[in-house]
């Protein structure tokens, strides 16, 4: 990838040829980016669309970039690809009612039964908990694997008045400083730290190794010697148990 000095030079002269070029350099950014994404997408998900949508991210972040900062450009673009897509994917609501609803009916049962018997329940008591079989289980969280999007459009309570609103209501700008939210961002990171530490130790190697080594599913699935479908059911169960943890404890 191009270092800070070939992004000096183009930045100085806008030289076209030079700007095509390291566009093409970073279109397998955006691929490595929409590759990992598209891991916990439903199949009516195409790969291309992730990918054509990614660009716009990429050119975004190409026009907004200043090498002066010393921050890699691949650093400052990835989150702007993800972006991207992520806003294209809400505005197309790809996720139906159905599926956010079994996302949900997952989520307050492995709630339930975490404070009844004070640890992480095992799939088979999940499984009995919403009076399904195992199997089906393990069918419903490979089919929530991909609900982790917040739809803008979600009622959810205000912190002053719980009243109903929709999300998009509540959003606010984050560039401006604001002690408070600094605050209640450290507090949801510690509390967030101490909720992984409760997941099982197969479920934090899971955790692990897909946020912090940033390792695909498959290439998980491959360390563990286990498939990448099983492993995708690890992932998606141990999320649900964090949000909810995280949902219970700052009634989000």
């Amino acid at each position: 990838m191009a270092n800070l000095a070939v992004w000096e030079n183009y930045k100085k002269t806008l030289d076209p040829t030079t700007r095509d070029n390291l566009l093409k350099e970073y279109l397998q950014l955006v691929r490595n980016v929409a590759s990992r994404m598209a891991i916990g997408f439903p199949n009516s998900v195409e790969y291309n669309d992730l990918v054509n949508t990614g660009v716009i991210g990429l050119i975004e972040a190409f026009n907004n970039y200043d090498p002066a900062r010393g921050v890699k450009f691949e650093t400052y673009a990835v989150p702007r690809i993800r972006g991207a897509i992520l806003d294209e994917l809400r505005a197309l609501d790809w996720v139906p009612r159905s599926t956010r609803a079994k996302s949900r009916e997952i989520e307050r049962a492995m709630t339930k039964l975490e404070n009844d018997l004070g640890r992480s329940p095992s799939e088979s008591e999940l499984a009995k908990q919403m009076n399904v079989s195992t199997d089906d289980l393990l069918r419903s969280l490979g089919d929530v694997s991909s609900t982790s999007l917040l739809s803008l459009d979600e009622l959810i309570c205000r912190e002053d008045d719980s009243r109903q609103v929709p999300r998009i209501e509540t959003i606010q700008n984050k560039a401006v400083n604001n002690v408070l939210n600094d605050l209640e961002r450290s507090e949801l990171r510690a509390y967030l730290i101490n909720a992984i530490s409760t997941l099982s130790e197969q479920e934090r190697l899971v955790v692990a190794l897909y946020y912090y080594e940033e390792l695909t599913l498959k290439e998980i699935g491959e360390v563990m010697l286990i498939s990448e479908s099983r492993v995708s059911q690890i992932h998606t169960k141990s999320v649900l148990r964090l949000r909810a943890l995280i949902r219970e404890k700052f009634a989000l």
